[in-house]
């Protein structure tokens, strides 16, 4: 049992229910109460933690990211979407699984430092020779202690069938619905604690085929697993879509059986108003990814229309190779700022921000019965954000402080209870180790493109 006391609590609750001075029961890892005023202390035996001058909310949740390019961090700086592919994918062919577990720990860690919870991971690079470097990146979220949504990508159109990656990075259609069935197999759960999911996810139109495409999603189907893929990115994505196609990359996915509940999508920054529609009327998630859509210079989401429409949208860092911060509490500010350049200063707020960042989340990877928010029977995926610095001094509300502030200490990450950050410092692993991990890995790849 654990009991934070005397904190401020946000819990992102259906009502919006916050409390100014509260506390949280944590029981064998689930929320047992939540409310106002001093925590009755419990006879048995327990942690308590005093976490005034604190605000508890839900452990953040990052819904798209790509932990494999913490290695090649800095490159293609000035380039497009598909300059930056091409500049990047002749590297990637490098990738092994000893470089995969590296880069995904040291990603994670940065995640859990900055209050994620629960990462979803779209992998979808596959060297021939390279490993099992699935099972590297699933090793890596065990290692540092945070949910994982492994998303088993795949691309079988290289460059020769019009596609942008090298052919001899691409995968035979029948060998990647293969691959992506058994990595099901070997990894999901579908728990609704669950440390490791895996979901199906072809990387995009521009480099999967009409036939990976569908039968993924049969597949998932099948396996009552959730569908993500890139759509609607760049204006480049969609005038390809219309020359080979004769529809805009939301009307193509829409064809191929790829809107729908179960489905998510990176993104969706070029989106017409019927395409909104559309998302919102299937409840189609979308994972704005605002820190890497301006890094890359993409253009900004439509999260206002998307969440008026009653799409689910969630937060995402992106791979760390188009947003090298590669933290997550910053992408609550960034996302705020980039709806308010697009829709002025009412087109989103902080509380909206946060939603995003954990019920949004949890709405996309259909997750939120059990995560996202703080309530009794819950799973105890919580952070412990230390307001008590001079940055947040004289913010007399705490939510603002959290998101239009400073990237607050965590003085907790809880994940299921189990502490994954303490007082600021990462338990699970040493940084100093990962961060050596990390930059032999990154030589190693980088060497091996020369």
């Amino acid at each position: 049992m654990i009991v934070l006391d005397r904190c401020a609590v946000s819990t992102v609750d259906s009502a919006g229910t916050e409390h100014a001075s509260g506390h949280v029961v944590i029981q064998d890892g689930r929320i047992q109460s939540v409310d106002s005023g001093p925590a009755p202390r419990p006879y048995e035996s327990h942690t308590y933690v005093d976490a005034s001058s604190c605000l508890v909310t839900p452990g953040l949740i990052n819904t798209h990211h790509h932990l494999y390019q913490w290695a090649t961090r800095g490159l293609a700086q000035d380039a497009t979407l598909f300059e930056w592919l091409t500049t990047l994918y002749p590297i990637w062919r490098g990738l092994d699984d000893s470089v995969t577990h590296a880069a995904a720990s040291a990603g994670l860690a940065k995640l859990a430092l900055t209050g994620c919870t629960l990462a979803a991971d779209h992998h979808y690079v596959f060297p021939s020779g390279g490993g099992d470097v699935f099972n590297a990146l699933v090793s890596a979220g065990r290692r540092i202690g945070i949910r994982l949504e492994a998303i088993r990508g795949s691309m079988d159109r290289g460059q020769s069938h019009g596609g942008l990656p090298p052919d001899n990075l691409v995968e035979e259609t029948e060998a990647a619905l293969i691959a992506t069935e058994q990595a099901i197999g070997d990894y999901h759960s579908a728990a609704d604690d669950a440390l490791v999911r895996v979901a199906v996810g072809p990387c995009s139109p521009f480099s999967v085929s009409r036939e990976l495409m569908t039968g993924a999603a049969a597949l998932a189907r099948r396996h009552d697993v959730r569908l993500h893929t890139h759509l609607a990115e760049t204006l480049d994505e969609e005038e390809q879509c219309l020359a080979e196609n004769g529809c805009t990359p939301t009307e193509y996915a829409e064809q191929l059986g790829w809107l729908g509940s179960d489905v998510w999508l990176a993104h969706t920054v070029h989106l017409s108003s019927e395409a909104v529609k559309r998302l919102g009327a299937t409840s189609t998630g979308s994972a704005h990814c605002p820190t890497s859509n301006g890094r890359l210079g993409t253009g900004i989401a439509p999260v206002r229309d998307l969440l008026d429409a009653g799409a689910p949208v969630g937060l995402g860092v992106d791979g760390a190779a188009s947003n090298e911060d590669g933290g997550l509490h910053v992408e609550l500010r960034s996302a705020l700022h980039q709806a308010r350049q697009r829709g002025g200063p009412k087109a989103l707020d902080v509380r909206e921000a946060l939603w995003l960042g954990t019920m949004g989340g949890a709405r996309c990877l259909g997750r939120d019965d059990s995560l996202g928010s703080i309530e009794p029977g819950k799973v105890a995926d919580l952070a412990v954000w230390d307001l008590s610095g001079m940055d947040y001094a004289g913010i007399a509300d705490p939510v603002a402080a959290l998101v239009l502030g400073t990237p607050p200490p965590l003085k907790l990450l809880l994940v299921g209870g189990r502490v994954v950050v303490q007082d600021g410092q990462l338990l699970t692993a040493s940084t100093d180790e990962l961060a050596r991990d990390l930059s032999a890995a990154s030589a190693k790849l980088q060497e091996a493109a020369r």
